[in-house]
């Protein structure tokens, strides 16, 4: 059997790749976690939006272990498909595919909206439309472009958000922040908690994705050293904005004016200086950049995770073709770009859950998320049992005590979810009974397909 060639060009640095880790996940900062307020007010929404980053941080220090160990395209699914077998690397693969793909039309059509406070007349779809043609073609002709790219954008988006906390800093009350903050009411009583448990998809929303930069790992120069450097000072950036931001938002006006929109920020910034001012137009146009560096960096996520997946007969090989010029996937970067238009187009047809269609797409993301996170933990701990050779540049500190705390909230994260969000959960179990069943009659094509040393498990023949 051929043994796998590793096509995709290694050219990426620590900074490239810090710059993705926190661009993926910066559009969260900007949008979507608003979303938390309206189920658990401002004061509600901070202990959970904590304990999230609580489980975001331990997760980060765990999963770099894997990410050093094994640096390879799937990310979530070559760890799982290395402790579990071929069944877990479904799971893993599955879940993170439905996270990656399905968070890109949430972060389409905030760009919609945030074009729309400047042309009030633009149809939200049809400029998340030309987000996904222009950012898939930035990604097709090149890597180190793209992520150059990401890197700029991040930064200016960085910049945007300092910017935003200063200037509404003048109008900031505690006061404001504070009111009516236990779901709607002004003092803390039992039913605060579901409101705190509910809003459990938008406080992830704040971090979702920063584990993408993984599968940027066989584009690394030098991955052992440079993606542990990568994540740690990227979890540390986002928790310092995504605390800032919120604080900052909820305390210049009437909060619950800023829950259920796709741009808080702007309309945040409108109560303190006005309409009309040059810093409002200024926070839309600069502030895109925050929504383009996650969708940008995205669809770079997706389009390495459906290649591995192809790579390794999880999907059609022909998803695994790299484009011989450019040295990029670009049949699975078209590929996930359909998933996500045809998914920003049935708004006018689908109605979850009484949400916004922003709102039912971040909680499927999460979904998503939710389930990888917590097979790569387990991957985790059962690579030290199993593999307990493997060589492991990084090794997470305070071992296990990060792992369980990252798997145990994981895992009551998960189960508050599927209380709250019953319907979007049946949809999410059927998208993977619907892999899982092409996966049962795929296993010649994964038999068939170069053998890969990364993912083999002790004593097996990959599948």
């Amino acid at each position: 059997m051929a043994e796998v060639k590793r096509e995709l060009k290694r050219s990426l640095k620590t900074i490239h790749l810090w710059g993705i880790a926190v661009g993926l996940v910066i559009s969260g900062e900007y949008f979507g976690w608003s979303y938390g307020w309206d189920k658990a007010g401002t004061l509600g929404f901070m202990i959970t939006s904590l304990v999230i980053a609580a489980m975001y941080t331990t997760f980060i220090f765990s999963y770099t272990e894997l990410t050093t160990s094994i640096p390879h395209a799937g990310g979530p699914f070559a760890y799982a498909r290395r402790a579990f077998g071929p069944t877990g690397g479904y799971i893993a693969g599955m879940a993170t595919l439905i996270e990656f793909v399905f968070a890109p039309p949430a972060i389409a059509l905030a760009i919609g909206a945030y074009l729309g406070v400047q042309f009030p007349g633009l149809d939200p779809k049809h400029a998340a439309l030309g987000a996904y043609l222009v950012f898939m073609f930035l990604n097709v002709i090149g890597v180190t472009i793209a992520a150059t790219f990401e890197l700029c954008v991040t930064i200016l988006a960085i910049v945007e958000l300092l910017v935003f906390m200063g200037v509404v800093a003048p109008g900031f009350s505690w006061a404001n922040f504070t009111a009516h903050g236990w779901s709607g009411a002004d003092q803390f009583s039992s039913t605060s908690y579901s409101g705190m448990f509910a809003a459990i998809p938008f406080a992830i929303w704040f971090f979702l994705a920063i584990e993408g930069a993984a599968m940027a790992a066989e584009e690394a120069e030098d991955p052992r050293k440079t993606i542990p450097r990568a994540y740690i000072s990227g979890i540390l950036t986002l928790v310092v904005l995504a605390i800032g931001v919120m604080v900052f938002a909820g305390g210049v006006g009437d909060w619950r004016q800023l829950a259920n929109i796709n741009e808080p920020l702007p309309k945040a910034m409108q109560m303190v200086v006005g309409a009309n001012s040059g810093w409002l137009h200024m926070l839309v146009w600069i502030g895109l950049f925050g929504l383009i560096a996650s969708f940008h960096g995205i669809i770079m996520g997706y389009s390495r995770q459906i290649y591995a997946l192809g790579r390794a007969g999880y999907l059609p090989s022909v998803l695994a073709s790299v484009n011989q010029r450019f040295q990029t996937p670009h049949w699975a970067i078209l590929a996930g770009g359909v998933v996500g238009v045809a998914a920003i187009y049935a708004d006018s047809v689908i109605q979850l859950q009484g949400m916004s269609l922003t709102a039912a797409i971040i909680t499927m993301s999460v979904f998503g998320a939710i389930v990888m996170y917590i097979i790569s933990m387990a991957a985790l701990f059962k690579l030290r049992s199993s593999e307990p050779d493997l060589d492991r540049p990084y090794s997470v500190p305070f071992y296990p005590l990060f792992p369980c705390v990252a798997l145990a909230l994981a895992l009551v994260a998960l189960v508050a979810m599927i209380y709250f969000n019953q319907t979007i959960f049946a949809i999410f179990i059927g998208f993977m009974a619907g892999g899982y069943a092409y996966f049962l009659a795929t296993r010649q094509a994964r038999e068939d397909a170069p053998h890969d040393e990364m993912l083999q498990t002790m004593g097996d023949v990959v599948k």
